[in-house]
């Protein structure tokens, strides 16, 4: 059975999209990535060298002929810094398709829905194909999937936490709510994490943190692709009705029953 990924028109394999920064060197980002199975992989263009070719650069170890890169706008708190930067990224690499998240503050790093539904407008107009971070607010993810950005990626709880999701009822409202994918971003911390995001019905989780700051992090982009495939799994099959008593395994028709002890 084929279940892969599209987002703007383009098929993936792998559900599971993965940051290039916080990894102590190239090369462990480049054996995490690999482990993770991840077939996207965002680039903060303001922070990981894509164009210096005197110094090492991403390109060197995450081949952009196998990986597609996501430029984002991580640390941009405007809707002209965020525009900047995107358009900064189109011209360095030809890159169209773009995650976009436009910060509040330092303190919790929330996005700010009212700059980033101003900067999506825009990019869209200009044809970019616009990957947007944003809360966990159901109608204004559905504003932003009728504006014409291709994915909803609401944030799981605040970026960096690894709190796991907080409000999963929202995130089922949002899934309800809008047709384009809708891939849970930010806060998730272990695999458990994120197999509860895919069981939910997301069709992907991002992550960055959760896996570079992992004491292994090899291992522990392994522990999330299969996290990821399993929750998959297990949101297509379909979970069992949760009930408040406790019901038999084994069927009780056709039991050899015994005398109860007042008879005998």
């Amino acid at each position: 059975m084929t279940d892969g990924l599209t987002i703007a028109g383009k098929a993936f394999q792998s559900r599971l999209i993965v940051g290039t920064g916080k990894y102590k060197d190239f090369q462990e980002t480049q054996a995490a990535i690999e482990a993770s199975g991840a077939e996207i992989v965002t680039v903060a263009v303001r922070r990981v060298n894509v164009h210096k070719k005197d110094e090492p650069m991403l390109q060197d170890y995450l081949d952009p002929k196998k990986y597609t890169y996501l430029p984002n706008t991580a640390g941009c708190f405007t809707k002209d810094d965020a525009l900047r930067t995107l358009r900064l990224a189109r011209e360095m690499g030809g890159w169209n398709l773009v995650k976009l998240e436009v910060l509040s503050e330092h303190k919790t790093l929330y996005p700010d829905m009212i700059e980033t539904l101003a900067a999506a407008e825009v990019l869209v107009k200009e044809g970019f194909d616009v990957m947007t971070y944003c809360s966990d607010d159901p109608i204004l993810a559905k504003r932003l999937e009728d504006m014409g950005c291709c994915a909803i990626m609401p944030l799981g709880a605040p970026i960096g936490s690894g709190l796991g999701i907080q409000n999963p009822l929202n995130i089922q409202f949002i899934i309800e709510s809008v047709s384009v994918p809708v891939l849970v971003d930010a806060g998730v911390g272990t695999a458990s994490d994120t197999a509860k995001a895919m069981e939910l019905g997301c069709d992907a989780v991002l992550m960055n943190s959760a896996i570079a700051h992992a004491t292994y992090p090899v291992t522990m982009a392994k522990a999330m692709k299969l996290a990821v495939e399993s929750g998959r799994l297990a949101y297509l099959a379909g979970r069992m009705p949760k009930k408040d008593f406790a019901v038999a395994s084994s069927p009780l028709q056709g039991m050899i029953h015994t005398p109860s002890k007042q008879h005998v």
